[in-house]
């Protein structure tokens, strides 16, 4: 998943349960070596090759990138030769190694441009071989929960491996933690999915069943009870629409203006109160004519609410925007000068000026 080490979903995350009881039409293993496909159900033998068409179609547009500090997956997105990618795996490289699912030639990249607040970059390759094999994109608008899907990547170094499982949820919130090249993004929107995600998977492609790329595989969920171990069956990737929306501005301009992603205008940090415990988001500076100056806030306020969602930190707030879109109004709440206030504001748009 990562390029150096394991990616973590937030200690207070809630996340549902991943059942993964499709439709795999298991039929009891013989020990006969005689024994043959025919006596598989229908149903299984369809299944089975509705995967085979996938990874068939897919596989060929998912790569292996190698950076001086570890390994990640990328995805093909044009025959130009620009890959999409985690920010995370990038880092703060800007060469890299790329090895095609059907080579073992290594080829030579450079990268584009990364926007680490919403985990995504572009690299591109320096002589985009003949026959290159972009991914097709489909609507993540359409996911489902119990969709059946395909997670390819490169986990631990082996390249082209595949994973199954369904969508388990849709619309998760996940703040990640701190990497190189890449500060504890917290993005909404996400897909849950109980495909397996290991180390190296990030930056691959998430699949449905009719050959598209739905997301792209970013983290997978820890047990803070257990030191960070891996929680078997909660993995997170980031909605294909945002993918797509921040690689075109990438590739098209060198930086992200139209993020898609909620923003009050403002620069803040945790506020701690005298007992030395975050009890909100101060701003420290407001952006002239953005959505919060509009509203009267202003620098020395503290935040405690957006809408119905408290706020103790600077990661709480963050939070809160990343579950909302930019054009929405809600209510925010501030103290100042130890009086509570709220005030209305339109959300506008996170992006690079």
């Amino acid at each position: 998943m990562v390029a150096p080490g394991a990616l973590a979903a937030a200690a207070a995350l809630v996340v549902a349960g991943c059942s993964s009881g499709s439709s795999s039409s298991a039929s009891s293993t013989s020990a006969s070596a005689g024994a043959s496909a025919s006596a598989q159900p229908a149903g299984g033998i369809q299944l089975q090759d509705s995967y085979q068409k996938v990874i068939a179609d897919v596989l060929p547009s998912v790569v292996q990138i190698t950076t001086a500090s570890g390994l990640g997956s990328g995805i093909v997105y044009d025959n130009k030769g620009d890959i999409v990618t985690n920010a995370h795996v990038v880092g703060t490289a800007t060469t890299f190694t790329v090895t095609l699912a059907n080579s073992t030639k290594p080829l030579d990249a450079t990268l584009v441009a990364s926007y680490p607040d919403s985990d995504l970059a572009v690299i591109r390759l320096a002589g985009p071989p003949g026959g290159l094999k972009p991914a097709v994109f489909g609507d993540s608008g359409k996911v489902q929960l119990g969709q059946i899907t395909l997670a390819m990547g490169s986990p631990l170094g082996l390249t082209g491996s595949v994973t199954d499982g369904i969508v388990s949820a849709t619309g998760r919130t996940v703040s990640e933690p701190d990497s190189p090249g890449s500060p504890g993004a917290t993005i909404g929107n996400m897909v849950q999915t109980s495909a397996a995600i290991n180390p190296g998977n990030s930056g691959g492609a998430l699949v449905n069943l009719n050959s598209q790329v739905i997301g792209i595989n970013t983290l997978a969920a820890t047990e803070p009870e257990t030191n960070g171990a891996a929680a078997p069956g909660i993995g997170f990737a980031i909605p294909a629409s945002t993918v797509t929306g921040i690689a075109d501005q990438l590739i098209k301009d060198g930086k992200v203006t139209n993020s898609g992603r909620a923003a009050l205008g403002i620069t803040a940090r945790t506020y701690f109160d005298q007992d030395f415990r975050p009890a909100g988001a101060v701003v420290v500076a407001v952006s002239a004519g953005g959505p919060a100056d509009s509203a009267g806030i202003q620098a020395g306020d503290v935040i405690t609410k957006v809408g119905d969602t408290p706020v103790d930190s600077l990661n709480s707030l963050t939070t809160a925007l990343a579950s909302l879109t930019p054009g929405t109004r809600t209510t925010v709440t501030y103290t100042r000068d130890g009086q509570s206030k709220t005030a209305e504001v339109t959300l506008g748009t996170l992006g690079t000026p």
